[in-house]
């Protein structure tokens, strides 16, 4: 699939800006999260921020993006519409969260349970992206188990060293992070190994054969295309029919495990007892190089997906 920059900012900026609100909001519940005004603002700020930039940026792959607004109305049967409608959701109980730590003078409400809140509406969120792709089924890459883990994990991961990043750049204390951060990372990457195994040793079942009709149970059937349906590329060639050479997937995916998972994590793990003039450096050196490594698998994740209409071109697999 062509990996278009607006839907690998959406899913990176969007993921991690969820998994900082489901941080905030679990240290909330937890009544471990700083009551200090410009890290509350900070941290608020950020998550809102990336949140807003990944859907506005969404839409630019749209044909038509004034019409966007349209999805929201398929929630009974389509996934992107239920994401649409989660992702607007969430901005009301993240605001009155946001409202609530920042000006807990000003507004009376309660912390802990908008906490809760919001982080549950950001992992629903989350939940209905993954399943745009986990519900393809012409897609073998995407129409698998370990999809959704990933959305999951990977979210909370980005936000995790996020806010591990901010807490120590404003001298603020939230007990734990870094530990959480360095588990989560470690989950990240045992997620990413399974799903990129699952994809190496693993075909999807259609073949032209299937594709066409003319297999059946017990009979083997060798079916080629003799020529394609049209000789000049058009848009399913230029969408679906993405390719990347194995030899740059290969070092795409060396760039997102190092630069995405092992080195922050070390860096975090290092921070824990380097001195506390080092923190800030290894804590935001360690989140700029995790979105490195998080854009990098971002864009492995849609450029080696192959869509089953490929077959009728030529492919001997999808």
């Amino acid at each position: 699939m062509n990996p278009a920059f607006s839907v690998i900012f959406f899913t990176t900026a969007s993921g991690a800006g969820y998994g900082l609100l489901i941080v905030l909001g679990l240290y909330a519940l937890a009544g471990a999260l700083p009551r200090d005004f410009w890290f509350a603002f900070a941290a608020m700020a950020l998550s809102l921020a990336l949140i807003t930039a990944g859907l506005l940026s969404s839409t630019a792959h749209l044909g038509h993006p004034e019409r966007a607004w349209r999805a929201f109305s398929q929630w009974r049967s389509s996934w992107l519409s239920r994401e649409g409608v989660m992702a607007v959701a969430t901005y009301i109980p993240a605001l009155l969260f946001g409202l609530a730590w920042i000006f807990p003078d000003t507004f009376a409400l309660p912390l802990a349970p908008l906490g809760v809140l919001s982080a549950a509406f950001a992992f629903g969120t989350l939940f209905t992206t993954a399943m745009i792709y986990r519900s393809l089924k012409p897609i073998h890459r995407w129409h698998n188990k370990y999809v959704v883990p990933g959305y999951m994990v990977l979210g909370p991961m980005s936000g995790a060293v996020l806010a591990l990043a901010v807490a120590t750049l404003m001298g603020q204390r939230m007990p734990f992070l870094a530990t959480i951060s360095g588990v989560l990372l470690a989950t990240g990457l045992l997620v990413k190994w399974l799903y990129w195994s699952f994809c190496d040793e693993t075909a999807s079942p259609s073949t032209p054969a299937t594709a066409t009709g003319l297999a059946s149970p017990g009979r083997t059937v060798d079916v080629r295309s003799v020529e394609w349906p049209h000789t000049e590329e058009n848009y399913i060639l230029k969408e679906m029919g993405f390719r990347i050479g194995r030899k740059h997937a290969g070092r795409l995916r060396q760039i997102s495990i190092w630069a995405g998972f092992l080195v922050p994590a070390v860096m975090i793990e290092v921070s824990i007892v380097a001195a506390p003039g080092l923190q800030p450096a290894l804590t935001l050196g360690a989140a700029l190089l995790m979105a490195v490594g998080v854009v990098a698998e971002r864009w492995l994740f849609f450029a080696e997906a192959r869509h089953t209409v490929m077959l009728y071109y030529g492919a001997s697999q999808a």
